[in-house]
């Protein structure tokens, strides 16, 4: 009988110590289960540190193609830049249409966060609104133009919400100067960012790709004009972003 409880004792000290080792494999990131009963526990593997800095690479290389060439630049010349191979691309973005997305994604989260920065940072409301303007020019904020084009996909809850965010705190900085008289009042959202994307990119024609020198200088022509009283009166009416997205093609 001692012998018998023994060989139970036994089997419940292995069997507590097989369930106690699953735990901790289970703790330790292993796909094991705690007991057969339980649903087994997996763990999502993160994308290794070379791959997310390959992917931020060509995001970056890809920003700076569509200000200059427009969102139909060579995809070669895109991984060219960026420092990796045409495999490493297509494993990242399997077509030119997700890359444009996540450019403009990162192009607007980039610039609304700037926005967002000199309306904290700033006391002054006409300096936070110029300190926009330029950050957004170095942001590259030219390479949304794709957005107005009929074949993007701008039907996106991701591409909404940065959009949202973009314009209420764009509007935001004006609104600050408005307030204060440093702003004329005919003007908006949409006016600016049309503005800005213009500015920042180079006119067409192979002799005109050193235009990043005088972008900061013609800004701050463009700023000047922005400045209330208002020298003259503007045609039309100010543009949103909303009215330039249906204004898309």
């Amino acid at each position: 009988m001692g012998h018998v409880r023994a060989v139970q004792d036994g089997c419940t000290t292995r069997t507590r110590t097989s369930r106690t080792d699953r735990t901790r494999r289970a703790e330790g990131g292993l796909d094991v289960s705690t007991t057969a009963a339980e649903p087994r526990v997996r763990r999502i593997p993160r994308p290794r540190a070379d791959a997310l800095r390959n992917r931020e690479r060509i995001v970056h290389a890809a920003r700076e193609m569509f200000v200059e060439f427009g969102p139909e630049a060579a995809l070669d010349e895109i991984a060219r830049r960026a420092g990796i191979g045409n495999a490493t691309l297509y494993r990242h973005f399997p077509d030119r249409r997700s890359l444009v997305h996540d450019v403009v994604l990162s192009v607007m989260a980039r610039t609304a966060e700037q926005a967002e920065r000199a309306a904290i940072e700033e006391d002054d409301p006409f300096a936070a609104l110029r300190r926009f303007v330029h950050a957004a020019a170095d942001e590259r904020i030219g390479a949304l133009c794709p957005m107005l084009s009929g074949t993007f996909d701008r039907d996106r809850p991701d591409l909404d919400a940065q959009r949202e965010r973009l314009e209420g705190a764009v509007e935001g900085l004006m609104e600050r100067a408005r307030r204060t008289g440093q702003l004329r009042t005919d003007v908006a959202v949409g006016d600016l960012m049309v503005a800005l994307s213009q500015l920042t990119r180079p006119l067409p024609g192979t002799g005109c790709v050193d235009m990043d020198r005088f972008t900061h200088r013609h800004l701050q022509l463009f700023l000047d004009g922005l400045a209330a009283p208002a020298r003259s009166v503007l045609p039309g009416k100010a543009a949103t972003l909303e009215d330039l997205r249906r204004a898309a093609p």
